[in-house]
């Protein structure tokens, strides 16, 4: 448990230092240029002086920022989340990749208010897991419905902002074994953010409670799990509409829909990085690598890492145009 809490503290101090020398060369009296990062919407609000400049809800990562669009806005996005490494059954190679594809269509029918509908795609290799069949396959993954209201919005007079999202979704493949299945979850997430220094440092942090319940096809097995987060951001604008800076998640899997027996639970931490390129068009990218986990299963008592519900290492590749 030494070594594990060792290399936590490590790997979040390596990652804030970054944050700091990275802000430092960005430098302290820079201004943003005119037009740059911020749509139509957001020039006017902040000539008006009320509102922020920066939409923080894809700026954090894997983490959600509590931004909602204005009425009439439109938006694509683009966004896989790749899953790598788990334990291996033998001494000999193995593979375990996960990379699940959603392909969105947001719009804001109001003010602060956002609906999304999404169709999703499972791609995955597995050869030598634990308790896992070899497998390689592809395969479309369900629907779901993403619903995010803005409770309070953010402004450079009053910089915290908060939302509250659901998101249920139908789900076609297991998501650890990749089996084929029925299942319906339902994530609750609340999204808080806060702008720390105007214009230039930004926090923010989810907590989530997702439910699922279905079964596996052809078969009589029913599938019951839950999974807890708690994940934490901090970016600063490094270059103009670049946005860099560590990430930190736990999360906790459980057995049964109401957290009923916990399975496992990690740590993982890495870097976010959000770039406009135009004031419509966008990409994030983040990279976490679990640092500390454990898994509750007596047969793997004193093994490293938690690796029966996670992985050890998640890359998400993000990317919208708005219109």
């Amino acid at each position: 448990m030494r070594s594990y809490s060792s290399r936590l503290v490590l790997a979040i101090g390596i990652a804030l230092s970054s944050l700091d020398v990275s802000l430092a060369l960005a430098g302290p009296n820079r201004k943003p240029e005119a037009g740059q990062g911020t749509s139509s919407a957001q020039k006017g609000d902040a000539a008006a002086g009320g509102e922020k400049d920066v939409d923080t809800e894809h700026l954090f990562g894997f983490t959600e920022g509590a931004d909602a669009g204005e009425k009439g806005q439109q938006e694509v996005v683009v966004d896989t989340v790749g899953r790598i490494g788990k334990r291996r059954s033998d001494a000999g190679p193995s593979t375990y990749r996960a990379f699940n594809t959603r392909l969105g269509y947001q719009f804001d029918p109001i003010d602060r208010l956002s609906i999304e509908v999404s169709a999703f795609g499972d791609v995955r290799r597995v050869r030598n897991i634990l308790d896992l069949d070899d497998k390689s396959a592809g395969s479309f993954d369900g629907v779901g419905i993403d619903v995010k209201y803005q409770l309070l919005k953010g402004s450079a007079d009053q910089p915290v902002g908060v939302a509250l999202e659901v998101r249920p979704r139908f789900a076609r493949v297991l998501p650890i074994e990749g089996r084929g299945a029925d299942i319906f979850d339902i994530e609750t997430l609340l999204a808080l953010d806060v702008q720390i220094v105007p214009k230039k440092l930004w926090y923010g942090t989810n907590i989530s409670f997702e439910p699922a319940v279905g079964r596996e096809r052809g078969t009589k097995d029913g599938y019951r799990s839950s999974t807890f987060l708690w994940s934490n951001a901090l970016v600063g604008e490094v270059a103009p509409d670049t946005f860099l800076g560590p990430e930190v998640r736990y999360l906790r899997g459980y057995e049964g829909a109401f957290l009923n027996r916990l399975e496992t639970e990690v740590v993982t931490v890495g870097p976010a990085l959000h770039h406009r390129f135009t004031e419509k068009v966008w990409v994030t990218l983040a990279y976490a690598a679990q640092v500390w986990g454990r898994d509750t299963d007596p047969s793997l008592k004193g093994r490293a890492s938690g690796l029966n519900q996670f992985e050890r290492h998640n890359l998400r590749i993000k990317f919208g145009m708005e219109f």
